[in-house]
Parts: structure tokens; sequence; C-alpha cells
């Protein structure tokens, strides 16, 4: 049985590491373990790793590879950056010389990117031989909706979701979604998180990132570091182009910020694009009113009280360490919604809508919208907000273990079923 899984930005990395990972403990498992037939296909997995180079620099890709522990690419397609029509044409044209040539069982796409429908679009179109036959498409993540359809990521899941084979749904919103938009219940599998498989499997590995010494966050108050003392902070993230790429609604969300900034220090590592348009609009002047830029791979020590701590993206675990001490994370992201939800922390999301219920409904999140007033009362109320220890269904940590034992089922079932028509 030969996977191939495709990866082509930063969200997908975290959600492909553990699928990558399950592999490897099915392949060890059955190296070392006599075959019973009884229990099924027993048969050894060849994965192949595609990534689409969609973020391509070290600090949005490389650095997480090596955080996550993820294997070297097996083929690079080496995008890069383009408007949406541009990038998805090129990774489309790319992938398929590749499929041709590998020849896959299953095709694994992970999340909302253009990567995303790129390759699930080539690999439903694709024809191995005469009888049409091609691989299974996969989609993880499968079924979450905003019901925004300007945003680039509600086109890319619907789309992803009506040319898979296989959806894998990390919550029940996801399976309500899927039936309403006529999927075969067979179809669908509710397996949990892979993201938050892996925030589980490295959650303690974080503490061993020494960020938050970099940015004056934390001070040794004994020998060898005993009582460690961590400065009260936020944490900020923003780069939807609905928020950053107007500078009127850029300006609103930092207006709601405010109170925040005026209180505690709070760090903003910035994505490229952000850091773009903060050129582009002249904001540095006005981030600076609130705390100072920091230079040198955008990291700074000393002791902060207040304001605004620009950094350079940061790589897995030292995000990771700064979410799990922040006092409060404000966000645009989806997949720090679930993060946060899972490690407890008050999250504000900066959206008007959010495709992922479930961190409202069973989280620590709160959908803020854009208005200042809007997202300082957000704010006001989740740093008030007391613990919470409830996480959604599944989030386990063996998300990527079910997916697995789901496709190789898959795979056989399709097999025997090709075996009786030729029969």
């Amino acid at each position: 049985m030969k996977i191939l899984t495709v990866v082509g930005a930063r969200p997908n990395f975290m959600k492909a590491a553990p699928i990558i990972a399950a592999i490897n403990k099915h392949n060890e498992k059955i190296a070392v373990s006599s075959t019973d037939r009884r229990e099924g296909p027993t048969e050894m997995i060849q994965h192949i790793l595609v990534h689409t180079g969609q973020h391509y620099d070290d600090l949005m890709s490389g650095s997480f590879f090596s955080d996550l522990r993820l294997p070297e690419p097996d083929v690079h397609l080496d995008v890069g950056s383009a408007s949406h029509a541009v990038q998805t044409a090129e990774i489309m044209k790319r992938f398929e010389q590749v499929l041709l040539r590998e020849k896959p069982d299953v095709v694994v796409v992970v999340g909302d990117v253009n990567s995303t429908i790129a390759c699930a679009l080539v690999t439903a179109k694709i024809s191995f031989d005469s009888a049409g036959s091609r691989p299974l498409i996969a989609h993880v993540e499968a079924g979450l909706r905003s019901f925004d359809r300007s945003m680039p990521e509600e086109i890319n899941r619907l789309l992803t979701d009506h040319v898979s084979d296989l959806h894998f749904v990390t919550e029940e919103s996801g399976l309500q979604n899927l039936r309403n938009e006529g999927v075969s219940p067979d179809r669908i599998h509710f397996v949990g998180n892979t993201m938050i498989d892996s925030l589980l499997a490295f959650k303690e590995k974080a503490e061993t990132s020494t960020i938050l010494e970099e940015l004056g966050l934390r001070a040794q108050t004994g020998k060898n570091g005993a009582g460690n003392s961590i400065t009260r902070y936020a944490l900020l993230t923003l780069h939807r182009p609905s928020n950053v790429d107007n500078r009127d609604a850029f300006l609103n969300i930092l207006e709601g910020l405010e109170d925040l900034v005026t209180d505690c220090p709070t760090v903003f590592p910035v994505h490229p694009r952000t850091q773009r348009r903060i050129d582009e609009f002249g904001l540095e002047l006005h981030l600076g009113t609130h705390g100072m830029r920091t230079k040198d791979n955008g990291r700074h020590s000393g002791n902060l009280h207040h304001g605004i701590i620009l950094t350079a993206p940061l790589g897995y675990l030292d995000f990771l360490c700064l979410m799990k001490h922040a006092t409060l994370v404000v966000t645009d992201s989806g997949g720090i919604q679930e993060e946060t939800t899972c490690l407890g922390i008050p999250c504000v999301t900066v959206r008007e809508n959010t495709e992922r219920p479930v961190t409202v409904v069973n989280g620590t999140n709160t959908i803020a919208g854009t208005k200042p007033e809007t997202i300082r009362d957000a704010i006001r109320r989740q740093r008030g907000r007391k613990s919470n220890d409830g996480v959604p269904k599944k989030w386990d940590g063996q998300s990527a273990t079910r997916i697995i034992a789901a496709l190789i089922r898959a795979h056989h079932e399709r097999a025997l079923s090709q075996q009786s028509l030729t029969r």
C-alpha cells in the first residue's frame, strides 16, 4: 500500500506529522510481530511526502520540519508565493507529474490551503489506465464550515470535500455539515484532531524552548533556574487578508488592543504577509507607541512591562511554549483557536465567524468581531474567565492512529471490490 501525503503551508505540518508517525508505528509493528490474517490486512505502508513549497523559507517551513521531527520531503515542488490562481495552477501542473510517476493508492490532503484543493483536484481527475483508476482522496480536517464564502479557505474546504472519497472529521459540527451537503455517511469518519495529536506529543518538549528568556518574560529567581517567575503577557497573531490587507481594518484591531497592551506585554510574531503590510501602511510608528520593534531575528531581551513585542515568525516549539504560558491569546487563526482550547488558555478571535464552533461551545474561545469596541469587550470578558478543563471529544492524541486504520480498511475493501469485478 502506498500513501502520498501533501503538505504546503505551516498549519499542514502540524496536521501531517502525526499521520507520518502513525505510518511508521504501523510499519514497525508489522516488522516485529507475526502476521495474523484474521485481523485484516497487515501489509507495510510505503509513504511519500510531497511539499508543494507554498510556504518555503526556514521560518515558515524548515524550522517546523525540525521541531516536529518530520522527514525531509521525498518530493519538493518549489512553487513559492503567487496569486491564488497562479499558485494553485502551478501546484496542479507539477503535482500531476508526481502522481503519474508514483501512482499511490491513497492521496492524503490536510487542511484548507491552496495546496489542499490543488492536489485534491488533480487526484480526482487523474487516470492511471484505460479503466480510469485513480488514488483514493482522503481529506483530513473535513467538514469545517464558516459559511463565509468570501474566505478563500472556505472555498478550498468545500471543493476539497466534494471531490474526496474519505472525510476525516475533527469535531461534531463537521459531521453535520457533510451530512447536510449530501456526503454519504460511510465516507465520513469522526477521528479527532491531528493538530492536537502534535500538541500533546510536543507539549512537554516545548518547555526546553528559551523563547521566554530571550523575550525577557522569564526571570530566574533561584539557583539552577529554581523558582522561575514568568511575567504575565498576552500573545497576538494576525495574518488573514481581511484583517491585515486593509489599513483601516488593521488599525481598528490595534485600537481594540490598546487596553491590553497598556496593561501587559503582548508578543506579536509577525507573519511575512503582515510584515509587508506593516511596512506598506507605515504602521511601525503606531506599533512603536505601544512598545518596541525588535531586531536580530525578531527577538529582544530585557524587562518589559507593557507594549507590543514584535518578533519574526517562530518555530513550532517556541510558539507552543509562548502559547502554553500566555494569560490570553488574540488571533485570527483557526488552528490556534483549537490549540488554546486544548491548553485551557482564553482565546479572543478577531473575526466575524469561525469554522471551529467547538472551540466556542466547549472550549476557551470567543468571537470578538473586528471593531475596536467589540474586541475590547471580548478581551475584558476573557481576562476574567475561569479556567476551562474540558477538551472536545476525541482530541486525545490518537487521531492519526484512527486515520491510518481507516485508510487500511478502505484500501483493503477497494482491492476486494476490484478483484470481484475482474472475476
